[in-house]
């Protein structure tokens, strides 16, 4: 995550479950995109393993050759929705209930 933006980052989460990052920031700034869910898998865990995602992608590029990338899309988000991060209650009052979770609940073809 301290590494240059465009970057997969993945980790091991209770020894079974790879979680899938995309760092946004600059070297040496920890910032990272967490990709939960799909709209067909819901779950960071489920998602990686229905896609066969695992640490072979850890550090690739964002990029057609990794296998492994995100692109531009049609569809316009319509309705950005915002919530409190989910797991993080040990940070404090304060950090536990900012509203860093992100999700769109619609999407329209912009054809």
């Amino acid at each position: 995550m301290f590494g240059p933006a465009n970057f997969w980052y993945l980790y091991l989460c209770y020894g079974m479950h790879w979680m899938l990052n995309l760092v946004t920031g600059e070297r040496d700034n920890p910032s990272a995109v967490f990709i939960r869910a799909t709209d067909e898998i819901s779950g960071p865990g489920r998602l990686t393993k229905a896609l066969g995602i695992d640490n072979r992608f850890h550090g690739l590029k964002n990029s057609p050759l990794s296998k492994l990338w995100l692109e531009d899309s049609t569809s316009k988000p319509l309705d950005i929705q915002r919530g409190p991060r989910i797991g993080v209650e040990n940070a404090g009052p304060v950090w536990s209930k900012k509203a860093y979770r992100f999700w769109f609940s619609k999407v329209s073809s912009l054809g």
